[in-house]
Protein backbone atom coordinates (compact mmCIF):
# COMPACT_ATOMS: atom_id res chain seq x y z
CA UNK A 1 0.00 0.00 0.00
CA UNK A 2 1.56 3.21 -0.86
CA UNK A 3 1.95 6.15 1.69
CA UNK A 4 0.79 9.14 1.84
CA UNK A 5 2.00 12.24 3.18
CA UNK A 6 0.81 15.80 3.94
CA UNK A 7 3.58 16.97 1.43
CA UNK A 8 1.66 14.75 -1.28
CA UNK A 9 -0.79 16.33 -3.50
CA UNK A 10 -3.91 14.32 -3.06
CA UNK A 11 -3.78 12.27 0.24
CA UNK A 12 -6.25 9.18 -0.50
CA UNK A 13 -7.10 9.16 3.07
CA UNK A 14 -10.17 8.17 4.82
CA UNK A 15 -11.52 10.88 6.49
CA UNK A 16 -11.41 11.26 10.28
CA UNK A 17 -11.83 15.16 10.90
CA UNK A 18 -11.02 17.18 13.97
CA UNK A 19 -11.65 20.53 15.62
CA UNK A 20 -10.14 22.22 17.99
CA UNK A 21 -9.93 26.07 18.95
CA UNK A 22 -6.37 27.49 19.67
CA UNK A 23 -5.08 30.66 20.81
CA UNK A 24 -2.87 32.28 18.02
CA UNK A 25 -1.41 36.20 18.10
CA UNK A 26 -4.22 37.16 20.57
CA UNK A 27 -7.16 35.44 19.20
CA UNK A 28 -8.99 32.04 19.87
CA UNK A 29 -8.61 30.19 16.17
CA UNK A 30 -11.15 27.64 15.48
CA UNK A 31 -9.62 25.07 12.95
CA UNK A 32 -10.62 21.93 11.66
CA UNK A 33 -8.32 19.60 10.62
CA UNK A 34 -8.54 16.01 9.08
CA UNK A 35 -6.21 12.39 7.81
CA UNK A 36 -3.41 13.28 5.82
CA UNK A 37 -2.82 16.77 6.80
CA UNK A 38 0.50 17.90 9.10
CA UNK A 39 -0.30 17.87 12.86
CA UNK A 40 -3.72 17.02 12.68
CA UNK A 41 -4.41 17.45 16.65
CA UNK A 42 -2.91 20.58 17.52
CA UNK A 43 -0.85 23.58 16.15
CA UNK A 44 2.36 22.27 16.17
CA UNK A 45 4.70 24.21 18.53
CA UNK A 46 7.35 25.24 15.57
CA UNK A 47 3.86 27.38 14.03
CA UNK A 48 3.13 28.94 17.19
CA UNK A 49 6.61 30.05 18.05
CA UNK A 50 6.74 31.57 14.37
CA UNK A 51 3.47 33.00 14.53
CA UNK A 52 4.33 34.30 18.16
CA UNK A 53 7.84 35.86 16.64
CA UNK A 54 6.05 37.63 13.85
CA UNK A 55 2.61 39.06 15.68
CA UNK A 56 5.09 40.64 18.58
CA UNK A 57 6.82 42.48 15.76
CA UNK A 58 6.07 46.55 16.07
CA UNK A 59 8.28 47.22 13.21
CA UNK A 60 6.65 45.12 10.49
CA UNK A 61 7.56 45.56 7.00
CA UNK A 62 4.63 46.83 5.13
CA UNK A 63 2.65 44.91 2.55
CA UNK A 64 0.47 41.52 2.27
CA UNK A 65 1.85 38.25 3.53
CA UNK A 66 2.80 34.95 2.19
CA UNK A 67 2.26 31.69 4.00
CA UNK A 68 4.52 29.45 1.96
CA UNK A 69 3.54 25.64 2.90
CA UNK A 70 0.26 26.53 4.83
CA UNK A 71 -1.34 23.43 5.29
CA UNK A 72 -4.60 23.80 7.28
CA UNK A 73 -3.86 27.31 7.55
CA UNK A 74 -3.36 28.39 11.11
CA UNK A 75 -0.38 30.73 10.70
CA UNK A 76 -2.10 32.58 7.72
CA UNK A 77 -5.06 32.71 9.25
CA UNK A 78 -3.91 33.42 12.91
CA UNK A 79 -1.62 36.67 11.07
CA UNK A 80 -4.67 37.16 8.93
CA UNK A 81 -6.52 38.16 12.36
CA UNK A 82 -3.42 40.26 13.44
CA UNK A 83 -3.17 42.06 10.60
CA UNK A 84 -6.21 43.18 9.03
CA UNK A 85 -5.30 45.48 7.28
CA UNK A 86 -3.12 42.93 5.12
CA UNK A 87 -4.31 40.44 2.92
CA UNK A 88 -2.58 36.68 2.95
CA UNK A 89 -2.13 34.24 0.07
CA UNK A 90 -2.02 31.14 1.79
CA UNK A 91 -0.31 28.12 -0.48
CA UNK A 92 -0.20 24.34 -0.48
CA UNK A 93 0.42 21.15 -2.66
CA UNK A 94 -1.84 19.61 -0.24
CA UNK A 95 -5.43 19.46 -2.02
CA UNK A 96 -6.93 18.26 1.48
CA UNK A 97 -5.10 20.89 3.61
CA UNK A 98 -6.34 23.91 0.91
CA UNK A 99 -10.12 22.67 1.41
CA UNK A 100 -9.28 22.67 4.78
CA UNK A 101 -7.77 25.98 4.83
CA UNK A 102 -10.73 27.57 3.04
CA UNK A 103 -13.11 26.27 5.14
CA UNK A 104 -10.84 27.91 8.47
CA UNK A 105 -10.39 31.06 7.09
CA UNK A 106 -14.10 31.42 6.48
CA UNK A 107 -14.92 30.10 10.10
CA UNK A 108 -12.31 32.58 11.70
CA UNK A 109 -14.00 35.24 9.23
CA UNK A 110 -10.61 36.13 6.81
CA UNK A 111 -12.22 34.48 3.81
CA UNK A 112 -12.09 37.73 2.13
CA UNK A 113 -8.51 38.82 3.14
CA UNK A 114 -7.06 35.42 2.04
CA UNK A 115 -6.48 33.79 -1.19
CA UNK A 116 -5.53 30.08 -0.55
CA UNK A 117 -3.51 28.52 -3.61
CA UNK A 118 -2.50 25.36 -4.73
CA UNK A 119 1.51 25.63 -5.34
CA UNK A 120 4.62 23.89 -4.71
CA UNK A 121 7.09 26.49 -3.35
CA UNK A 122 6.66 29.47 -5.28
CA UNK A 123 5.52 28.09 -8.50
CA UNK A 124 1.58 29.03 -8.68
CA UNK A 125 2.53 32.82 -7.20
CA UNK A 126 3.43 35.51 -9.49
CA UNK A 127 3.59 38.27 -7.15
CA UNK A 128 6.76 39.94 -6.33
CA UNK A 129 5.73 42.89 -3.82
CA UNK A 130 5.16 40.80 -0.64
CA UNK A 131 5.83 42.80 2.67
CA UNK A 132 6.40 39.49 4.47
CA UNK A 133 6.92 35.87 3.93
CA UNK A 134 6.61 32.96 6.74
CA UNK A 135 7.06 29.05 6.24
CA UNK A 136 6.97 26.29 7.97
CA UNK A 137 8.73 24.72 5.55
CA UNK A 138 7.83 20.51 4.97
CA UNK A 139 11.28 19.42 5.80
CA UNK A 140 10.38 15.71 4.96
CA UNK A 141 9.81 16.52 1.34
CA UNK A 142 13.15 17.63 0.93
CA UNK A 143 15.80 19.94 0.82
CA UNK A 144 15.31 20.89 -2.41
CA UNK A 145 11.67 21.71 -1.72
CA UNK A 146 12.63 23.61 1.73
CA UNK A 147 15.45 25.53 -0.06
CA UNK A 148 13.12 26.57 -3.12
CA UNK A 149 10.98 27.73 -0.73
CA UNK A 150 13.78 30.06 0.96
CA UNK A 151 15.72 30.72 -2.14
CA UNK A 152 12.55 31.98 -4.40
CA UNK A 153 11.09 34.29 -1.54
CA UNK A 154 13.86 36.72 -2.24
CA UNK A 155 11.88 37.45 -5.88
CA UNK A 156 8.07 37.60 -4.27
CA UNK A 157 9.54 40.35 -1.75
CA UNK A 158 9.56 43.90 -2.38
CA UNK A 159 12.44 45.96 -1.88
CA UNK A 160 12.54 46.21 2.70
CA UNK A 161 10.51 43.16 2.74
CA UNK A 162 11.55 40.00 5.21
CA UNK A 163 11.00 36.68 5.67
CA UNK A 164 10.70 33.87 8.36
CA UNK A 165 11.31 30.64 8.60
CA UNK A 166 10.42 28.20 11.42
CA UNK A 167 13.23 25.21 11.29
CA UNK A 168 14.72 23.02 14.06
CA UNK A 169 18.10 22.86 14.41
CA UNK A 170 18.53 18.88 13.72
CA UNK A 171 16.25 19.41 10.99
CA UNK A 172 18.85 21.91 8.91
CA UNK A 173 18.20 25.27 10.64
CA UNK A 174 22.19 26.00 10.56
CA UNK A 175 22.60 25.49 6.90
CA UNK A 176 19.39 27.49 6.01
CA UNK A 177 20.83 30.38 8.00
CA UNK A 178 23.55 29.53 5.41
CA UNK A 179 21.39 29.53 2.24
CA UNK A 180 19.70 32.79 3.51
CA UNK A 181 22.63 34.76 4.27
CA UNK A 182 23.98 33.95 0.71
CA UNK A 183 20.35 34.71 -1.03
CA UNK A 184 19.68 37.79 1.04
CA UNK A 185 23.07 39.43 2.22
CA UNK A 186 21.57 39.23 6.00
CA UNK A 187 20.00 36.51 7.89
CA UNK A 188 19.42 36.75 11.75
CA UNK A 189 17.97 34.45 14.42
CA UNK A 190 15.24 36.66 16.31
CA UNK A 191 14.47 33.39 18.54
CA UNK A 192 15.48 30.35 20.21
CA UNK A 193 13.07 28.19 21.50
CA UNK A 194 13.33 24.07 22.61
CA UNK A 195 14.91 23.51 19.45
CA UNK A 196 13.53 25.59 17.01
CA UNK A 197 14.99 28.65 14.74
CA UNK A 198 13.07 31.49 13.74
CA UNK A 199 15.32 32.46 10.78
CA UNK A 200 14.91 35.96 9.46
CA UNK A 201 16.06 38.22 6.57
CA UNK A 202 15.12 41.52 4.50
CA UNK A 203 15.44 41.90 1.08
CA UNK A 204 17.88 44.90 0.48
Amino acid sequence: MQMEHYYTNNPNLAHDEVSFTFPLAGHDVRLTTDSGVFSRHTVDYGSRVLIDTVAQRTDLAAGDVADIGCGYGPIGIALALHLPERHVVMSDVNERALALAKRNAATNGVEDRTDIIESSAFDAISRTDFGVVVTNPPVRAGKDVVNAILTGAYAHLRAGGEIFVVLQKKQGAPSAKKLLQATFGNCDVPRKDKGYYILHSIKG
